[in-house]
């Protein structure tokens, strides 16, 4: 469907204006990929048809931002034009719209300027997600717990599939690690930022006399990468069989059928023992071990495209702690953020969808800061 005819978007702003041939472009090309999705013959070919869908679905919020500043900006100059009338009470009003609609424009010039950021390659990936005990002995194990349960109730509430990959208890209901996939488009661009540091105070159930104890999780977050992403043969690495464990290491299985990979150049070791089939976790081991290094290859890249900007899994920020769990307040803090949220209970349950959001939002509009001071 083409757009109404609209005035054209006054050049009252150089940052916008610049924008303007791309996004005219970008119109074009959706409006191609709609005429295209109603012909018969890439109905017919599902393939070629999902990978038209896909790209439209990705156009469209830019467009209809875009039509949605072309609107504003028009209404704008109607409204400027309403201060010449001789109508005392048509000027007033016309005085009282402008801040409201200036405002509205320039939201959306800045939700445009987001939309066009250079996308991330892995954000439409699957994800692994790696979550270890920290410091804190048993009870950093049993906040581990906490937050495998969060990820997993928060991959359920939107429809995600989850596979867990491997999951080794403390044998009192904590984890000392656990990695899970979750297979979801774009699953990867929602968690990304969850890498990091979790701290959690809080008084542990063994704790007789009331005092906070403070214990750390460490979380990693890695797109999951395909055969095609990563070479990797049975030379790059050391494969060893032995016999799965349980908690304080005692043998659970009377088959070798735990898996350890060590890859060579890097030192990197995957261990996968939670299927009965050796089979089975040597597959779990290697998609693992691919997402590690596709990760890494990963880092090296947007480290090679600007190296003012860091990876959180991998780099410094790892060692950070980047959010707390305080449960005397009932309180998370993400100290990234400088935002507060309260409800413990509901935010472990999985309710994450607006934490997520907000880092979103925050690292997106990190990126734009940049790019505009690198701009000349």
């Amino acid at each position: 469907m083409r757009p109404p005819t609209r005035h054209p978007l006054p050049p009252s702003d150089v940052s916008i204006v610049s924008m303007i041939q791309k996004l005219q472009e970008i119109e074009r090309r959706f409006e191609r990929l709609t005429s295209e999705l109603s012909d018969p013959e890439v109905l017919a070919n599902l393939e070629r048809y999902r990978k038209l869908t896909k790209e439209q679905s990705q156009l469209e919020p830019i467009v209809r931002t875009y039509r949605e500043l072309l609107r504003v900006r028009a209404q704008l100059e109607d409204t400027r034009s309403l201060l010449e009338e001789k109508d005392p009470e048509i000027r007033e009003m016309a005085k009282e719209e402008l801040p409201v609609l200036r405002e509205q424009s320039e939201a959306l010039e800045r939700e445009l300027r987001l939309l066009m950021l250079p996308k991330d390659p892995a954000d439409e990936r699957n994800v692994i997600l790696e979550i270890r005990q920290g410091v804190g002995g048993d009870e950093a194990g049993l906040f581990a717990a906490d937050l495998l349960r969060m990820y997993l109730r928060y991959a359920e509430r939107q429809g995600w599939k989850v596979e867990i990959l491997s999951q080794h208890a403390t044998g009192i209901g904590g984890i000392k690690e656990a990695q899970i996939l979750i297979q979801a488009e774009g699953a990867y661009s929602w968690l990304k930022h969850e890498a990091g540091v979790h701290r959690v105070q809080r008084v542990p159930a063994t704790e007789t006399q009331g005092r906070i104890h403070t214990s750390t999780v460490t979380v990693a977050v890695l797109p999951e990468a395909e055969e095609v992403d990563v070479k990797l043969e049975e030379k790059d690495y050391r494969k060893d069989v032995m016999r799965a464990s349980g908690p304080g290491g005692q043998s659970v299985n009377t088959t070798d059928s735990a898996v350890r990979l060590t890859h060579y150049e890097t030192g990197i070791v995957v261990v996968c023992q939670d299927e009965k089939s050796q089979h089975k976790n040597y597959a779990k081991a290697l998609r693992v071990l691919r997402a590690k290094l596709f990760e890494l290859e990963l880092e090296k890249q947007r480290a090679e495209r600007d190296a003012t900007r860091q990876s959180m899994v991998g780099s410094g920020e790892r060692s950070e702690k980047i959010r707390t769990y305080n449960f005397p307040q009932d309180r998370l803090t993400d100290h990234r953020l400088n935002l507060t949220r309260h409800n413990l209970d509901a935010i472990l349950d999985g309710d994450i969808h607006d934490l997520l959001i907000a880092c979103r939002n925050h690292f997106m509009a990190q990126e734009l800061e940049a790019q505009e001071q690198a701009s000349p």
